[in-house]
């Protein structure tokens, strides 16, 4: 099979969906691999390092689509991009169809077999293709609320871990997956006070243990989350629900109740942001705005900005199951792997994952009936 990685053209997205390493093991299975001239740059890799690992350079993007019959990406198409898909092409990135009805439109129409990683599913329920992601996601919306905390980003002008005789800032974190545990993380680190809030009792217990109650945990109620959201100095949106548009917790009302100056930063953006104020993504150049006096971040691909780390911590996972779908008739192979399986969401112009067919109001088809 011949895979394709083109350059990603959204804002400021400088990650690769595979490196040179990867090249090298999938060149080595006996298959070819196209790299879009300096679709490696952003992330510090020459054409040149593609080359020594047994990769072909394309210089332009409309050679490399047209070759390839797989292509790998980091993010979902762009419209711009949409025009080079050939019919029936086979598409492995992240997707996140259920809050983008117009891309799953364009699939359909170009019969896409299209897997995304983030639903890409483990035996024990969790999505080891969005995990990478949602650990630097959730460490950076901490880097990122303490700068726009910064009275010359809009913010309160505190510090996020205060100094002695001066206290830390609050920090609600909104959910407690792998993202909300990360930011978490780094809040406690930094010294501030935190709080999570999560739906699952079991989880809370896990956290409070972690942390050995350096953190405060509550239950997700509308009541406790008004009430978090109230004395946050800084609010992080952490909440997932696998394929489906994330609910919107936090409502305009909520907001209005912060204090000005504070901080939102919706981590959960990709899916439709789980904040009632958030309506609009923003990117890199242009990350945030005011609100009722509260500053807002809600980009979509927050690790692109760090994309060294996020390169090799995404691409770490991401081969593991390329090999997987390249080891025979990739249908087949989707049909057969129960982790993959729910990682496919088109197939031959219909939606083939239930909870991306009912956020999107389509018809859910079984891969099997289509075989």
């Amino acid at each position: 099979m011949t895979i394709g990685v083109p350059r990603e053209i959204k804002n400021n997205e400088n990650r690769v969906a595979m490196v040179p390493d990867g090249v090298h093991e999938i060149v080595g299975l006996g298959h070819r691999v196209l790299v879009e001239a300096g679709a490696g740059a952003g992330s510090g890799f020459a054409d040149a390092d593609y080359v020594a690992a047994g990769a072909e350079i394309r210089a332009e993007k409309t050679a490399l689509f047209n070759e390839a019959d797989m292509i790998i990406k980091v993010k979902e198409p762009i419209p711009e991009e949409y025009a080079y898909f050939r019919e029936g092409q086979c598409l492995f990135t992240y997707l996140h169809l259920a809050a983008d009805p117009k891309q799953a439109a364009f699939l359909l129409e170009k019969k896409i077999t299209a897997i995304a990683y983030e639903t890409v599913q483990a035996a024990d329920g969790t999505l080891p293709l969005l995990t990478p992601m949602s650990e630097v996601a959730g460490r950076m919306s901490i880097q990122v609320g303490a700068m726009l905390l910064q009275k010359d980003k809009s913010g309160k002008g505190i510090l996020l871990g205060g100094v002695p005789g001066v206290a830390p800032a609050e920090v609600v974190v909104l959910g407690g997956g792998i993202a909300g545990l990360n930011a978490a993380k780094t809040a406690s680190w930094m010294g501030a006070r935190v709080t999570i809030l999560d739906i699952s009792r079991k989880r809370l217990m896990y956290l409070d243990d972690i942390f050995g109650g350096k953190v405060t945990t509550l239950m997700s109620s509308a009541y406790n989350i008004a009430a978090a959201v109230r004395k946050a100095d800084l609010l992080v949106g952490a909440v997932l629900v696998p394929g489906a548009k994330a609910p919107k917790l936090v409502t305009e009302e909520m907001v209005k109740s912060m204090a000005p100056g504070s901080v939102i930063v919706d981590i959960a953006i990709d899916q439709g942001g789980a904040v009632e104020t958030i309506d609009r993504v923003t990117t890199h150049e242009n990350p945030y705005y005011v609100k009722h006096g509260v500053v807002h971040y809600s980009v979509a691909n927050m690790p692109g900005a760090v994309p060294r780390t996020s390169t090799f911590a995404l691409t770490g996972m991401t081969l593991q199951y390329l090999k997987r779908l390249l080891s025979d008739d990739i249908a087949a192979v989707l049909a057969r792997d129960p982790e993959l399986r729910p990682g496919l969401n088109s197939y031959r112009g219909h939606i083939t994952n239930q909870i991306v067919a009912k956020a999107l109001g389509y018809e859910y088809t079984d891969l099997t009936t289509l075989m």
